[in-house]
Order: structure tokens, then sequence, then C-alpha cells
């Protein structure tokens, strides 16, 4: 929980015989005193002190620790408490008012104790036996408009508090207080109630058009107590929330909901409840000098159990730049710790049993693995979630894709029927959205594959990206046209910028791998070894990347590197030839060099 920095105290002039100023701190002060205590204690004396001073002993030795609370002060109706933060005070003060509930059960109307308290969030001066300051006043004034068992707070407490996770507010409007020169604006605090009316909006899960896992970064905890670290939870946070939103494939929750729970220790159920998110990062930091160490864990908010957890470590300043390697690094592991966690419960689970986020992230993901076995997972999830949102464009849109990927594998009989079914399908989705970047993106490359109507391809995939800038494949897509019917050199550009739209992308590898198909489309071998090296490491066996890495090892002279690739091919996929490879997809002038290039390598024909 973030601690302000402490102020220097004030440079006046004591008084004569005074002592100088402590410092002064920003604190919440809770003021809770006994209703009608003069009129109790004068008919049962002995009954009320008893009573109360059970109460302090509960309030000193059990609430105020658990909830970061000092006692200033108690005095024989009231207590004085300080906390570092006003969601603190709330709770207490709730707790505190439960107190008195058994022992008014056993006695009458008239001799029943009830509590009333106000609590403000300012700067005060503080030492060790006290705290000073008209701030401490306005909450004695605050608590003298409570009715019994209420708690009404300033308007510094209300900013700082979560409604619906602190308490429940209702708004009482502004006061007039005693001895303050202008109206003050309140708000009375109550235990958060499950029957309490909210608005509620669907959740993603019953959303028709939203099938992205939600995600939620918690700031970090540090475990040191100097105020000056605070901060660091604050950038890591700050930073992977940036680096996760651009995903395509994740929904991320807002920093601003987010930092609700800052230092609360929340279980992941309540997080994923309140934030309508299936996955919470949270962790810890340390730092020592000007390293700092960042302990991560990955929650499933539906089963509250951790799925991953990793240590990083690095330089404290690398937080504070634009590309942080800390953030890159932690950022990565979390999409990829997120879609690993998916697709096995898609691998493993029932289709009915799979929340339709589930089944689209797994049959995207499957569908650009190298074997048979995933293909056809990949076509049942995507079917089930065509099933269940028939009306939606988006799974029609990742269906047709299914089609090409079905192709590019090596894994259609007949290329052209997939690439025609491809169409057929990514104009189902057309239909049901016309502005579908992605239905045009995939209709406009098969379309591509084919030759059958190259201007009505390029067409489609301008107006793709014309329609969502920001869609990573239908810049991709363009790249391929531009290899294949367009000037390659445009092609490197165009798959720059989908690389660029995807930092941390699931299948960057994919990206990675067209990237490096556009640079050996214009002879830069050099620069396609070195990003199809980088797309084999987060995927070794897709067979498109050992395709172009190894022509690009044998036309920059290293035949014994490339031979290496050529046989990981024939492994994974025995029946490869290079008709086989030429039936994949339209004649170009970079199909053919590949082609002659793993034929010298041994690659039979037939």
């Amino acid at each position: 929980m973030s601690t302000p920095p402490t102020t220097p105290s004030s440079t006046a002039t004591p008084a004569a015989g005074g002592l100088a100023l402590p410092p002064m701190r920003h604190k919440t002060v809770l003021v809770i005193d006994l209703v009608e205590s003069v009129r109790l204690m004068a008919a049962h004396e002995a009954q009320v002190v008893a009573l109360w001073r059970g109460f302090v002993h509960f309030a000193t030795t059990e609430v105020l620790p658990a909830r970061g609370g000092r006692l200033v002060k108690s005095l024989g109706d009231g207590l004085l408490a300080e906390f570092e933060h006003p969601a603190q005070a709330v709770r207490a003060a709730l707790a505190l008012h439960r107190h008195f509930d058994e022992a008014n059960r056993e006695l009458p109307a008239a001799q029943q104790l009830y509590l009333r308290a106000g609590i403000n969030a300012t700067r005060l001066y503080v030492d060790d036996t006290d705290v000073y300051g008209h701030g401490v006043n306005l909450a004695a004034r605050v608590a003298d408009l409570a009715a019994p068992g209420e708690t009404v707070v300033t308007a510094s407490v209300y900013d700082a508090i979560v409604v619906g996770v602190d308490a429940d507010v209702q708004d009482r409007g502004e006061s007039y207080l005693k001895h303050w020169p202008e109206p003050v604006r309140t708000w009375t605090v109550s235990p958060v109630n499950a029957h309490t009316p909210v608005v509620r909006l669907p959740t993603p899960a019953e959303s028709a058009s939203d099938f992205r896992p939600g995600v939620a970064v918690v700031p970090f905890e540090t475990r040191s107590h100097a105020p000056e670290q605070f901060v660091i939870g604050e950038l890591i946070a700050d930073g992977v929330i940036t680096q996760l939103s651009r995903s395509q494939d994740l929904r991320v929750i807002s920093r601003l909901s987010t930092s609700a729970f800052r230092g609360r220790g929340a279980p992941a159920a309540e997080v994923g409840q309140r934030l309508e998110a299936s996955y919470t990062l949270s962790g810890s930091y340390v730092s020592f000098g000007d390293k700092v160490v960042i302990t991560a864990e990955l929650s499933d908010n539906r089963r509250n159990e951790v799925v991953w957890a990793e240590r990083l470590a690095g330089d404290t300043l690398d937080l504070v730049q634009l590309e942080s390697e800390l953030v890159t690094r932690l950022s990565e592991a979390t999409a990829q710790a997120v879609l690993h966690h998916v697709v096995q419960r898609s691998l493993v689970q029932p289709l009915p049993q799979l929340e339709s986020n589930a089944l689209m992230l797994g049959g995207i993901t499957l569908m650009h693995r190298s074997t048979p076995r995933d293909l056809q997972r990949s076509q049942q999830l995507l079917e089930a979630v065509v099933d269940r949102h028939k009306r939606v464009a988006t799974p029609w849109a990742w269906m047709a894709k299914w089609h090409i990927m079905q192709v590019m594998q090596g894994l259609a009989d007949e290329p052209a029927r997939a690439f025609r079914e491809a169409i057929g399908v990514a104009e189902r989705a057309l239909d049901l959205e016309p502005q579908s970047s992605l239905a045009m993106a995939v209709k406009g490359h098969a379309l591509c594959h084919l030759g059958s109507d190259v201007e009505e391809s390029r067409r489609l995939l301008h107006a793709a990206t014309e329609s969502n800038p920001n869609d990573p494949m239908a810049w991709l897509y363009r790249s391929v046209w531009s290899t294949m019917w367009g000037d390659a050199a445009d092609s490197v550009a165009e798959a720059e910028t989908a690389v660029r739209l995807s930092p941390i992308d699931p299948q960057k590898y994919y990206f990675e791998m067209m990237l490096a198909t556009c640079h050996a489309a214009n002879l830069n071998w050099a620069r396609a070894i070195d990003i199809g090296q980088s797309s084999l490491k987060k995927n070794k066996y897709h067979l498109p990347t050992l395709r172009c890495l190894a022509a690009s090892l044998y036309y920059s002279g290293n035949a014994e590197a490339a031979r290496e690739q050529v046989e990981t091919i024939l492994g994974l996929e025995p029946q490869f030839t290079i008709d086989r490879y030429l039936a994949s997809g339209r004649e170009s002038p970079l199909r053919r060099k590949v082609a002659a290039a793993l034929a010298a390598l041994g690659v039979p024909d037939h």
C-alpha cells in the first residue's frame, strides 16, 4: 500500500515556550464515540464502563492491528485512531460498529450501546503520541452528523475507496458544520451488501462479440517499507498493461480499475468477479541498490489457482525506459502463459465445458501448429464457437482462415478447393459484418493464392487495412500480395507494420515467419535467416518457417545448415515433396526459388 513521502516540518518559529512542529504526513483519522454516553453513564455507569473497556480491548488488539491502524487516544466514551489509507479506516469503522451487537441482544432498548463515526483524510502534524490539525476537528464534526450505527466520511475518503469493494455508500450532499467556514460534502458508508442494486453489463463470457480472455494486472507490492520504492510497483503494472493491451487476443482491464486492488491481498476469485477478468497478474518486488527482483504469478480467477509463476531480475532504471526490457519480458511471458493455459484446457476438456473465449483462442492457436491432430482439434473448436454464435462474424472469419492454414501446412488434398472454401466462409462473415477487416483480409488472401481475381484480392486487402489500420493480419496478408503480385520491396514495410502491431502476440512466430519470407523475396538472405531463426525459437516445428530458413541458408552459402532444416521438415512431414509444395500456393518468383533450393537439398520431386 502506497505511503506518501514525509513533508519537512514547518519552518515557522514556535511561540514562546513551544516546541518545534512535528512533520506533516498524509493520514486518515477515525473518530468514533458512544451515542448518548452521558445518559447511559448516569443510569448504568458500571455496566457501561465494563462494556466500553471490552470495546477498547477489541479495538486495540483485533480491529486496529489487523487494518493497519494506530490508537492515538482513548477517552471515556470515544476513540481517535489514524491510518495510512482511507480504505483501512472504513473497514475498521464498519468492524467496530458490530462489537456491541451481541450485548445489545441481551439489553433493553434504553440500555443498548451504539457508536457513530467520522472519517477524514488530510495532512496532519504527527508525532509518536498524537496527531494535530484542523483535519482531526473535521473528522469529529462529520461524526456528529452520523446517526447511531452510522459512519460518515468526507470527500477525501470517498475519493480513495472503491465503492462495492470497500463499502457501499449513500451521498448525503453538503452540510454546514459548526465552526467550519464552508459546507462539507459527506457520504454515509455501510458494509457491501450483495443485494445492493448495481448496473451490470453482460460479462465477456455472455457477450456475443468479444471472445478474448480478460487479464487484470494488479499493482505489484514492495517487500520494503521505503517510500521511494512504492512507485516501482506502479511502473511495473503500467508497463505490462500497456504492452498487453497491444495484443489482439487479450482483453486487458484498465489501470484505473485494477488499482482498486492495490495492497488488498484479495483472492483471485474476488478480483475476477469484480473486474470480470479470467486471469490476474500480481506479484511483489524487492530493490537492492540499482537492481530489482520481481516475483510474478498468474492466477486463473475461475478456479482460484496459480497457473504460472516466474522471477525476473534487472536494472531499476530500466523500468522507466520507453521500451523496458524487464516489462517486455514479463509481458511476453504473461501472454504466453495465458495462451498456454487456455490451449491446454481446450485440448483436454469436452467442448461443451469450454467458454467461448477458450474455444476461440484455442482454435486460433492450434491452427498455426504443424500436426494434423492440432489442425483437426482447431477445426472442432472453431466449429463449436461458430455453432454457439452463428450471427457473429469473427468466428466465421477465423474458420475461413482455418481453410487457408490447411493449405499452408500441406494438409489439404486439393489446395484450390480449400481456398474456395475459405472464400465462401469469409463471405458468410462479411454478410454478417461487411466491414470485418479480418474477413476481408482472409478472402483477399485466398483470392491472392488462387490468382483468379488479383485486382479484387488487392482491393479487399487495402480495404481491410483502411477499415482497421491496427489489424496486423490484414497488413500481413497485404505483404503476401506484394511478394506475389506487387512490389516485393513494399512487402517488407507491410510485414514490419504487422509485427509492430503484435509485439506480444502469441502467434508472433507466424508474423516473424512472414517477415522473413518478405526479406527472402527481396533476396535479403541474411535478414531472412535472422528473423527465421527468431521465429523458430518460438515454434521450432513450424513448416513454413523451416522452408524459408532452409532456402535462405542455401542461397547464403550455408548448405550444411540448410540440410539440417530439410531433415527436420521431412521428419515432420515424410510425404513432403516439391510437387506438394508447389501445389500449396500460386506460383511466384519466390516460390520457384524456394522449390529449387529444396530440390538441391534433397527433397524429392514426387
